[in-house]
């Protein structure tokens, strides 16, 4: 996917991190089709993030367990293997647990409907939010312009600066998910840019013909100013050095949050 801005900088982007398969309940394609339908768009690397087990239809616990029998590459590929799991209150607390988060290659966190958390304050929200981005555990916080669960925005985006974590700019939040969403958005991403902050972009493909299709994100980056240093899935080494360092650090702390 490559989007090209008026002052000529381009947008490519290597990696999708954030996809779903049949296993979810509401997704319609199998990792191979989603690995198929990667290799014929040219991407270098994936993940396979099924939701949290708190979503209404998600995997059973072992089938996170057992996510270590997916392939590690298919058709040049990378297939990572990570989970969206669900920020379940104000405290940031996710729905698995650390042990097992730990051993994943990539952690998404969000907020969904239907897990305990309609309904509740900017105030509430931003707090869980921000919880989960000092969680060491956490990688990407997913579509977190999203008005159901509304959060301070400069507050959010200093706060994933400052702890080194990334927010995601989500290519169905501009399309079939998540209604009212372009304008909370389109703030994030110049927040990003004031701030010089980091975001990935992500299709949240539920079958395998979204899979790289991002034009609609890459294109709010574009015009907000963004560029390949902004952008953490430009390269899909720069994921894995991010990826790397996070683990590294991760080591280094001795007590897992639950």
């Amino acid at each position: 996917m490559l989007a090209r801005g008026r002052e000529g900088f381009q947008i490519i982007l290597e990696a999708d991190l954030h996809m779903h398969t049949v296993a979810c309940g509401h997704g319609y394609s199998t990792v191979k089709e989603l690995a198929d339908a990667a290799a014929e768009a040219g991407l270098k690397m994936i993940a396979v993030t099924e939701h949290g087990p708190a979503i209404p239809g998600a995997p059973h616990m072992y089938f996170y367990e057992n996510l270590k029998r997916l392939p590690s590459y298919w058709k040049g590929v990378e297939v990572l293997k990570g989970v969206e799991a669900n920020i379940i209150n104000i405290y940031g607390c996710l729905d698995l647990p650390g042990e097992l988060l730990a051993g994943m290659d990539i952690v998404l966190a969000g907020f969904h409907t239907r897990t305990g958390m309609d309904g509740l304050s900017v105030e509430e929200y931003t707090s869980g939010m921000i919880s989960a981005l000092k969680n060491p555990l956490v990688h990407v916080i997913t579509h977190p312009g999203n008005p159901g669960f509304p959060v301070d925005i400069e507050k959010v985006a200093l706060a994933a600066r400052d702890n080194q974590k990334v927010l995601e700019i989500n290519n169905s939040s501009f399309s079939t998910a998540r209604p009212g969403s372009i304008s909370r958005c389109r703030q994030f991403v110049r927040q990003v840019k004031k701030i010089n902050g980091l975001v990935v972009i992500n299709s949240d493909a539920h079958v395998f013909t979204e899979v790289g299709q991002c034009r609609h994100a890459v294109r709010a980056a574009v015009e907000a100013g963004l560029d390949n240093r902004h952008v953490l899935n430009t390269a899909a080494d720069r994921v894995r050095e991010y990826l790397y360092l996070h683990k590294k650090r991760l080591k280094q702390n001795t007590v897992l949050p639950a």
